[in-house]
């Protein structure tokens, strides 16, 4: 009787971890120095997900402007900028998709995939998924 409660338990958290939804606001961090680096709302247009920086939350760049980027965008307004792009979802991740980095203006292939109901594990990558950088983001909830 344990063994089968604790099935269904478990069974009913990962149903429940694929039914909630990316979309939404979520906290990115810094997966070099470990700080929160932006919020990212994610938002689905059509049958694609898609992501745009709504706010900046680093010291040098809280007023909206990527002071630190080394690119384009250096000393440029980046609110609203697009940085997740066509993502489709596939089972319990959504792929085929790509991110940019503002900072060094570098475009990565990418997939984003929920590790709880409030963490999303976002990685991106060159050629195969096992070059590249993961980063973690944390829904924000107001």
């Amino acid at each position: 009787m344990k063994k089968l409660f604790f099935t269904l338990l478990v069974l009913v958290s990962y149903m429940s971890i694929n039914a909630q939804d990316v979309i939404g606001k979520w906290k990115s961090i810094d997966d070099e120095t470990g700080k929160p680096k932006s919020i990212i709302e994610i938002y689905q247009q059509g049958d694609k997900i898609y992501g745009k920086i709504i706010q900046l939350l680093t010291e040098e760049n809280k007023d909206g402007v990527c002071h630190t980027c080394e690119t384009k965008y250096k000393d440029k307004n980046i609110i609203g900028l697009v940085i997740l792009k066509d993502l489709v979802k596939d089972d319990d991740e959504y792929n085929d998709g790509e991110i940019t980095d503002p900072k060094n203006n570098k475009t990565y292939s990418c997939y984003i995939k929920l590790e709880s109901p409030n963490k999303l594990k976002v990685r991106g990558y060159l050629g195969f998924s096992l070059l590249g950088r993961t980063q973690y983001w944390y829904r924000v909830t107001e």
